[in-house]
């Protein structure tokens, strides 16, 4: 087997490629780290079972679980390229890049001082994370939920909707800070 540094005809193909191309292929393989692409115009990977690499986050704005909930293998897919990854020798990835960020289709039409009903995603020990519309969640921090309901572990489960205010946006950060409504 040649070790895919030592390849050089991968390497002259990865480096090719540029920043924000858009490259198609097959789903390959899932894995719990990421998602391997058989790509259209690459070549065989000597270990892996494709060129292109999606790390999770890449794949969707939306929380998932598992990738397959994303994907699945032999699916066909197009990509934003993002950079090559000479660690690696693969072509790192982007899918969610090909779909319009729904944060920011949020920040646009919700102000400060929004009220909106939620459903509570995760507990956590400090915290709350509501989703307040598709693909958009929020952080409701203990310290500013009210007297009569301050222990999130006890009081709130998954799934539940709540009222949540907008105490800000952040748009570069892709954060919503929402104190209990």
């Amino acid at each position: 087997m040649i070790e895919p540094t030592r390849n050089t005809e991968l390497w002259k193909f990865l480096g090719s490629l540029r920043e924000g191309e858009l490259l198609s292929g097959t789903v390959a393989a899932i894995e719990p780290f990421g998602v391997f692409v058989d790509l259209d115009a690459g070549l065989p990977y000597p270990c892996f079972p494709g060129v292109g690499f999606l790390t999770l986050p890449e794949l969707s704005w939306r929380r998932f679980d598992d990738a397959s909930e994303v994907v699945q293998v032999g699916e066909r897919v197009t990509c934003v390229f993002l950079q090559f990854d000479t660690y690696n020798g693969e072509a790192r990835l982007s899918l969610r890049a090909t779909r319009p960020d729904p944060f920011q289709a949020f920040a646009e039409r919700v102000d400060v001082g929004h009220k909106l009903i939620g459903r509570v995603a995760l507990r956590l020990p400090s915290a709350l994370v509501v989703e307040i519309a598709d693909g958009v969640e929020g952080c409701a921090h203990v310290s500013e939920l009210p007297p009569d309901r301050p222990d999130p572990e006890a009081d709130f489960t998954v799934g539940e909707e709540v009222v949540v205010l907008v105490a800000g946006v952040d748009r570069q950060r892709r954060t919503v800070k929402l104190p209990q409504g």
